[in-house]
């Protein structure tokens, strides 16, 4: 793969977001025009929007019933939007905030983009599966949380009876859950970014939702990622649900070696960013926040598999830069051991909403909130 064959250039492309997320997420309301253009992406997203609704049917009159796992508290962890709301870092603060107070926790998870379909769970405190075995988003969650068991299947119910039969947990996350439904669950926990809501509101492929924002009645809490102006979403459909409001912020930088730097370290060098991910803008904009000087960026679609052939031209470009390489968490999971690349760590901070929050985990309140 030549230099010119990467996918994305900052010198030749809008480096804060790409042709998808401008789709999704336009950043000023739609002219006549627009909508006669993407009209073909609407009529695609009418047999895909009564599909969605066939099914939630079903369920809704009994016709469909979820699978209750006795003895089990399942909490799901969803969104409406595909992919970029921040729904794996909610995930693992929740799971380390109930490892903390004592749970036997597991996650429950399909491992998309793995080549594998057999189950596998694991734990980070054993050698881990490799990436086409389990998936990033499991291997990244395995790793920061090393107490907790990861099952990943396409059978989440299957996966909920051995977490109780085989290992004796507890608590167990269903991850990307809100749309799969034939698990049973004790509490919905809806993941939303504020910088974008619901985006053009439309489904799929039209727009960014799995399901019309009629869905949110079924959630039990909504979990708010804060923009960065401080602006809560407020779609109609969320109005009196109860919500925890986050805010997610670099935490450090890890070398290839692994030892990690203060954020100051970013601050002036010459990078280049790799992210296979829904919505790149936001790691973009990030390292641009963190001073970086942002030479160029090589963007894929997300749970992209790498190939050598374009490991290696990312680093050619990096040479001829002078610039370092620098990604995120779940695409450090896809690259190679050896591979020279800094990595980006978020971390999760609660802003409001905590009494919520430890309501919808089955915790006791803390004596503040009494």
């Amino acid at each position: 793969m030549a230099d010119s064959e990467l996918p994305m250039r900052l010198g030749t492309a809008d480096a804060s977001s790409t042709a998808l997320e401008r789709l999704f997420y336009p950043p000023k309301p739609e002219s006549w025009t627009r909508r006669l253009q993407l009209s073909p992406l609407t009529l695609l997203s009418w047999p895909y929007g009564l599909a969605v609704r066939l099914r939630g049917a079903l369920y809704e009159t009994g016709l469909m019933r979820p699978e209750r796992v006795e003895g089990l508290r399942v909490i799901s962890v969803g969104n409406l939007n595909v992919g970029g709301t921040g729904k794996t870092p909610a995930v693992l603060y929740l799971a380390e905030l109930l490892v903390r107070e004592g749970r036997k926790v597991g996650i429950l998870t399909r491992g998309y983009g793995r080549a594998s379909t057999e189950p596998r769970t694991f734990t980070g405190a054993v050698p881990l599966p490799s990436v086409q075995d389990a998936g990033d988003e499991p291997l990244m969650l395995a790793t920061r949380c090393p107490q907790v068991r990861l099952f990943v299947g396409a059978d989440r119910v299957a996966g909920a009876r051995r977490a109780r039969d085989e290992f004796g947990l507890d608590t167990v996350l269903l991850d990307d859950g809100f749309q799969h439904r034939r698990l049973a669950r004790d509490e919905d926990v809806v993941v939303m970014d504020a910088s974008v809501g619901l985006g053009n509101g439309h489904l799929l492929p039209r727009g960014p939702l799995r399901e019309p924002a009629s869905a949110l009645r079924r959630a039990t809490l909504l979990w708010v990622r804060a923009a960065p102006d401080g602006a809560s979403p407020s779609p109609r459909r969320t109005q009196g649900l109860p919500r925890v409001v986050t805010r997610y912020l670099p935490t450090e930088v890890v070398a290839p070696d692994g030892v990690t730097r203060p954020l100051s370290w970013l601050q002036g060098r010459p990078v280049l960013a790799l992210a296979g991910l829904a919505r790149p803008g936001g790691f973009l904009r990030m390292l641009a926040s963190l001073g970086a000087d942002l030479r160029d960026a090589a963007l894929f679609p997300d749970h992209h598999a790498y190939t050598e052939s374009e490991l290696r031209a990312i680093h050619a470009r990096a040479r001829q830069l002078g610039a370092e390489v620098v990604t995120t968490e779940k695409d450090a999971m896809r690259l190679p051991s050896g591979y020279s690349a800094w990595v980006i760590r978020l971390g999760v901070e609660l802003l409001e909403g905590e009494s919520h929050l430890r309501r919808a985990l089955g915790l006791a309140p803390r004596p503040s909130d009494l």
